[in-house]
């Protein structure tokens, strides 16, 4: 697997297996949610500084990032559509 689509991969794994929607990890990192989506579809090169802050959102190593996936691993679901965040929507009310 290529680094992106490695990249990709994970932080879409730990952000599902957590439960976050991807609106909510973009906001909490400081970035859009279609940069969000993009990185994980593979269509954005993150730098190092994006990587190393996802991380600390996600309150995970960076290395994380890098683990290969089991062989025959599915793509992880996503989330039940229309779920957002609570203090997304506290603050646009």
């Amino acid at each position: 697997m290529k680094a992106r689509a490695l990249v990709a991969w994970n932080v879409r794994r730990i952000r599902v297996d957590r439960g976050i929607p991807q609106e909510q990890l973009a906001y909490d990192a400081g970035i859009d949610r279609s940069y969000m989506s993009g990185l994980e579809r593979q269509s954005e090169n993150p730098t190092i500084d994006l990587l190393d802050r996802l991380a600390g959102t996600l309150g995970v190593h960076l290395s994380e990032f890098f683990i290969q996936p089991p062989k025959g691993a599915a793509t992880p679901e996503t989330l039940p559509k229309g779920r957002k965040s609570t203090r997304l929507r506290s603050k646009k009310q």
